[in-house]
């Protein structure tokens, strides 16, 4: 092994000395010329030995003189250090040897009787020229010992171990001779040589001065054998892997292994490659064995395998070559197909291009009539160019022929189209890549330009016009660190290594990108970069996070209708899969590099490292909108209770939201929203975990129409991902332009606005207000008036039941707009019980109200249709019981247990139902059912009205006794499902500002319209207030014979009279004296 070096010679030999301390010895140095070498060797000597060796302490190595070894010196010993050893025989000399490279001594522990051979180690570093250093070691030497009392011993043989050159740096490169290696502990502490003498592992070190070491002696394979015994067995499936199959290496020990590792070398590739569990490899071990498999294996996995791992103090490696035949789809065809004219173009080239490999292939065209083949060299690959010369006559399909030993051929086709006279063509093309003639009907492909990957096609129309150019050019830069990244990701390679290098790079190729598939490589890049980081658990340092948030600036930055526009017309994905890539990196910066803070245009973040007992975090950035956030106390104390810290990482992205599909969860319907342009992602790290639960408060400035507040929720839509609004909470403040979300976990959050939503209006919430305010006195005043006159108005069945039904509407009204009132009173959520039971009763007291409706509506249907049939009283009071009360609770209890658990009860910010969900439609459903119903039954009426039937007797008697039921149906069923169908349609249509108004005037004043048309003006009613107060009426007066006629006519038929209760004398009154 030849450096350039300076005049200096080692030697290091072994020397036997039992139980005596180090020896200086000198050597005579030669004078001639030549490059001074070192040689470390080993002496082996025989030596009698009175009585038994005693134990010696390790002896230190002497110093180094304070002068350099000069050429042509006398020197003497640089370094001594003794190693006894055991018998001589092979097993007990590997043994003994196990010191960390001749630094010290070690003591004899072993008995030897007198007179025995003993083999004993003493290494040591000799000085002479290279020309003269094998005729010295030839003579006889005779080291002397340090006590006159040492037996004599005699040398008995030399074994040089290490070789030495000194490089002009004044380092040492040290390499072992055959037969010898470095101890592992040596190898673990020094650096390798740049061009290792051997093959072997750690075969060359580099000691800087005055370092010194030697290479030891490896254990024989048996007494009579010289050669090593390797402490294991690799085997392979097959040495011949077929695609898509598992390669399983197995390694066998016979000795207990540490320092496991596997490597590949790749054809063609300068250095071994460290292989990791990753998507395709798996590694598993057990006592005494280790397996290494890849999965679904292809010629990117052909190489040569090498398992290294330490065993009885050496370092080991074996190897095994593994060849992967070639498959269609790794043969690169250009053009894989062709149309072209003989008239234009005589001829014409097809390339078939293979990667390296370890196979043997034999490449071959075939028709050759006509054309010449030849073979043309890349890097990573070679093509076999066929030149056709002589254009065919018809079409022909030409084939590329692979052939290796053993393995059936593979044939690679590429079809040639003649254009003939009469077809139709697409003209010749120039304007940005050349485009031949083209047959109709047929795709035309051009190879990309210098420094880009990939094939561009274009599609010849059936009318001979050009289609869009697709297909795509990658930058070679961009594609390469696609491939590395994903090989990381597979198992190739040392993540902590080489993955903040990939960001590092990717800053700089991010300059580059000017089509979609350069945008995909690189969000590709970045994924897979995230996936490995989390896989390997490795962290970031400062300038590789710094790396990856300029890349993200810039791809924000990038044109969306020519860059991401196309992109995501090829992976919908592409937005979702970059915010979780950025967001997983972000999060995965060293703890010592904390507080980080990092500002870019659309880049903004910051982290904080917390201690085991955190406080409140928050944070605030400067945006436009502005934007802080706040995480309490208690939400991070349970994290820091085994004494981690916590780091909290908060990312704020601009032009993202614009980037991301426009996808929402169930609870935000099909609606269009907006956003504001700004995605706050906040991380959690404890323990070198991350946590998404927990409770964080977010203030977003600057948002107009009805926010909601939302996170990215990457599951949905089959892994596309969408905006949800799941456990979050909207609580602004009024009159305030900021809205406030609190969110029970922890990912990528944003606020959405309603475009077309009518914004808070003062106008609106004291109209509303005032309005139910007078709704209620207007409810309050009728319970008055039927307090006063509720004996006099219902003395016949059918007054009790009309009146009963219409009480039971004001007292559900009444209750229903008192807490409609109250509501924006209390704490907004589904955390707050006052909020939700609200929103209950609200819910079950409107549709009450409806439902009673409906039960004065059905016993005027029942009336209508039949006419001679008479109910029960106690039955129909029953009957409209049940249908008032129980059917509305049983609709309100159903909403109530369907939807609270999802988070869609509750419309944000207010206590009412949501109308985002299915809440809202339990009651808009039953509500539109029911003014359905009562607009039939009214219809009845009035036909009936209108076309009397002779049997149902006089007109006048029908008319008066359904007069007060009609009455009040012709006013209530249109007021209330007029308002409340304005309702539906302020919550679909959402255009305009005016059925918010007349929804609102007609919707809170329905108690005035109850207490008008529904009450005072009923004549009975009227008639009984008169009675109560003017008690002084004329002897002539009917008020009270009108009333009483009116119960009668009230009933269907003249034998009902029993059923109706008889005035008294006072009551009838008449004109008799």
């Amino acid at each position: 092994m030849i450096y350039s070096a300076v005049p200096l010679l080692l030697l290091a030999v072994t020397l036997p000395l039992v139980g005596s301390p180090a020896a200086q010895v000198s050597q005579p140095v030669s004078k001639t010329g030549g490059r001074t070498q070192v040689r470390r060797s080993k002496l082996w000597m025989k030596g009698q030995v009175e009585g038994s060796p005693q134990a010696s302490e390790p002896q230190p190595a002497l110093p180094s003189p304070p002068h350099r070894f000069a050429w042509g010196r006398r020197c003497p010993w640089k370094k001594c250090g003794v190693s006894p050893l055991s018998e001589v025989s092979p097993r007990a000399l590997f043994q003994g040897q196990s010191q960390a490279g001749g630094e010290s001594g070690q003591q004899l522990n072993q008995k030897s009787g007198a007179g025995e051979s003993v083999l004993v180690s003493v290494y040591v570093q000799l000085d002479f020229s290279n020309q003269t250093w094998p005729l010295t070691l030839s003579r006889t030497l005779t080291p002397p010992f340090a006590s006159a009392s040492s037996p004599p011993a005699t040398l008995a043989g030399l074994g040089l171990t290490t070789e030495c050159n000194v490089h002009h740096d004044g380092c040492t490169y040290c390499a072992c001779l055959p037969g010898y290696q470095w101890n592992a502990s040596v190898c673990s502490r020094r650096r390798p040589c740049r061009s290792p003498r051997s093959r072997g592992p750690c075969g060359c070190l580099v000691f800087s001065p005055p370092e010194a070491g030697y290479c030891q002696l490896l254990p024989p394979a048996a007494p009579a054998s010289c050669l090593p015994t390797v402490p294991g067995t690799l085997s392979l499936n097959s040495q011949v892997q077929m695609p898509g199959n598992t390669l399983n290496l197995t390694l066998v020990t016979s000795h207990e292994t540490t320092n496991l590792n596997w490597f590949l070398r790749p054809a063609g590739s300068p250095r071994p490659i460290l292989l990791q569990p990753g998507t395709q490899v798996s590694l598993t071990s057990s006592p005494g064995q280790a397996v290494l498999s890849i999965l679904n294996i292809s010629h990117k996995w052909a190489g040569e395998y090498t398992c290294r791992f330490e065993a009885q103090g050496f370092r080991w490696e074996l190897y095994q070559v593994v060849k992967v035949p070639l498959q269609a789809t790794d043969v690169a065809r250009l053009p894989d197909q062709l149309s072209i004219s003989c008239a234009t173009s005589p001829s014409f080239q097809l390339s078939c291009c293979l990667p390296s490999t370890h196979l043997v292939y034999t490449a071959s065209w075939s028709p050759t009539e006509g054309s010449k083949a030849s073979l043309v060299n890349t890097p990573g690959s070679w093509c076999l160019v066929l030149t056709v010369q002589r254009c065919p006559a018809a079409d022909t399909t030409y084939t590329c022929e692979l052939q290796s030993p053993g393995l059936t051929p593979l044939r690679v086709p590429v079809s040639v189209t003649i254009i003939q006279d009469g077809d139709a063509t697409c003209p010749e093309d120039s304007s940005a890549v050349a485009w031949n003639v083209t047959k109709a009907g047929h795709v035309a492909q051009a190879p990309c330009p210098v420094n880009r990957t990939g094939v561009v096609k274009r599609t010849c129309g059936p009318d001979g016009s050009w289609e869009p150019i697709h297909g795509g050019c990658t930058d070679a830069g961009v594609l390469a660190l696609f491939h590395r990244a994903w090989l990381l990701r597979a198992g190739q390679g040392w993540p902590a290594v080489e993955a903040p290098q990939i960001l590092a790079e990717l800053s700089e190729q991010a300059k580059v990108v000017s089509s979609p598939s350069d945008l995909l490589a690189l969000l590709g890049t970045i994924s897979f970069l995230a996936k490995v980081v989390v896989d390997a658990r490795i962290q970031l340092n400062r300038s590789a996070l710094e790396a990856l948030l300029k890349t993200t600036d810039k791809v924000l930055d990038l044109d969306t209708s020519s860059l991401w526009t196309p992109a995501r017309a090829q992976k919908p994905s592409t937005g979702s899969d970059l915010l979780l890539a950025v967001e997983t990196l972000a999060r995965s910066l060293c703890p010592q590099d904390h507080p980080f803070s990092f500002s870019l245009q659309n880049v903004r973040l910051q982290t904080q490292l917390l201690g085991p007992s955190p406080a409140d975090y928050r944070v605030s950035f400067p945006t436009r909108p502005p934007l802080r956030a706040h995480i309490p106390r208690c939400s991070l104390a349970p994290l820091g209770r085994n004494g981690t810290n916590v780091s909290i990482t908060s990312l704020v992205l601009r032009k993202l939201d614009r980037l991301l599909p426009s996808s929402y969860g169930q609870g935000l319907g099909d609606s269009v929203y907006a956003t504001p342009g700004l995605v706050l992602a906040i991380s959690v790290m404890a323990g070198g975990q991350a946590f998404d639960q927990g409770e964080v408060v977010m203030d977003f400035g600057g948002t107009g129409g009805t926010p909601h507040c939302v996170f990215w929720d990457h599951s949905l839509f089959r892994g596309k991902g969408g905006w949800s609004d799941e456990g979050c909470q909207v609580q602004t403040a009024r009159a305030s332009p900021t809205t406030r979300c609190v969110c029970r976990h922890l990912t990528a959050f944003s606020v959405l606005t309603s475009p077309d939503t009518v914004p808070e209006n003062l106008t609106l919430e004291r109209l509303s207000q005032v309005g139910l305010g007078a709704s209620i006195v207007a409810l309050l005043v009728c319970l008055g008036v039927y307090r006063l006159v509720w004996r006099v108005v219902v003395q016949s069945k059918v007054a009790y039941l009309r009146h009963t039904a219409l009480l039971n509407v004001v007292l559900c009204l009444l209750a229903a707009d008192a807490c409609f009132l109250g509501a924006p009173l209390l704490p907004p959520g589904p955390r707050s019980p006052l909020c939700l039971a609200a929103a209950f009763l609200c819910h079950f007291l409107y549709l009450a109200t409806f439902f009673w409706m409906l039960a004065q509506a059905l016993m005027l249907a029942h009336q209508l249709l039949f006419v001679f049939d008479q109910l029960s009283q106690c039955r129909v009071l029953s009957l409209m019981v049940v249908l008032g009360y129980v059917c509305p609770m049983g609709f309100a209890g159903a909403a109530l247990a369907l939807y609270l658990p999802r988070g869609q009860y509750l419309r944000e910010g207010a206590c009412w139902l949501s109308g985002k969900g299915g809440a809202l439609y339990t009651f808009v459903g039953p509500v539109l059912a029911i003014v359905a119903v009562n607009g039939l039954v009214l219809a009845m009426a009035v036909r009936k009205l209108l076309r009397p039937s002779p049997s149902e007797g006089p007109r006048a008697e029908r008319r008066q006794a359904l007069l007060a039921v009609i009455k009040a149906l012709l006013v209530l069923t249109p007021i209330f499902g007029l308002t409340w169908g304005l309702g539906l349609a302020t919550l679909l249509e959402e255009v305009s500002t005016v059925p918010h108004y007349i929804f609102t005037i007609l919707n809170t004043t329905q108690g005035v319209f109850i207490l008008l048309f529904g009450c005072l003006m009923d004549k009975k009613v009227r008639e009984a207030l008169l009675k109560r107060f003017c008690r002084s009426q004329s002897p002539n007066s009917t008020i009270s014979l009108v009333s009483y006629w009116l119960q009668i006519l009230s009933s269907p038929t003249k034998g009902s009279d029993a059923a109706v209760p008889q005035p008294s004398r006072e009551e009838t009154g008449t004109a008799r004296g």
